[in-house]
Parts: structure tokens; sequence; C-alpha cells
């Protein structure tokens, strides 16, 4: 079975507690620092899976104010 690398797992669990709704549309991630000591990983793993859930339109960073989940979108 092939290994997960730390950014697949990182954007995997971030994921699934926006799924859970642990993180809600509009909540605040947690801060670099605090993603990097939850996951015991270097900053380079968290900033590459938040490039990915921000690619997926799951988050969106503002620029010295954090990065947040973004609303999701209605169903027609």
């Amino acid at each position: 079975m092939p290994r997960v690398s730390d950014r697949q797992r990182i954007a995997q669990d971030i994921r699934d507690k926006i799924a859970s709704g642990e993180y809600s549309p509009g909540d605040k991630l947690p801060s670099l620092r605090e993603l990097i000591a939850h996951h015991e990983v270097s900053a380079e793993p968290v900033r590459s899976a938040l490039l990915i859930l921000q690619a997926e339109g799951l988050i969106e960073g503002h620029q010295g104010k954090g990065t947040y989940v973004t609303p999701r979108k209605a169903s027609p």
C-alpha cells in the first residue's frame, strides 16, 4: 500500500473537518504555526496542503488575515 504524503494527509484531515461541520463556512482555520504543531511536520507540507484545498475551492486565504473556509454554493 503506497504511503500517503504529509500534504495529502493534512489536506484530507482539513477536508474531513469541513465535511463534518467542525470547520463551518466562514470559519478561520488554525494558523500555520498551529497546523504545523498539530500535524508534527514542517511548514512546507502544510502550505502545500492549503494550496491543494484552495485549488479545490474549499478554503481561501486573505493576506495578513488568515485562511477561511469558503461559503458553500447552493445546489440548484
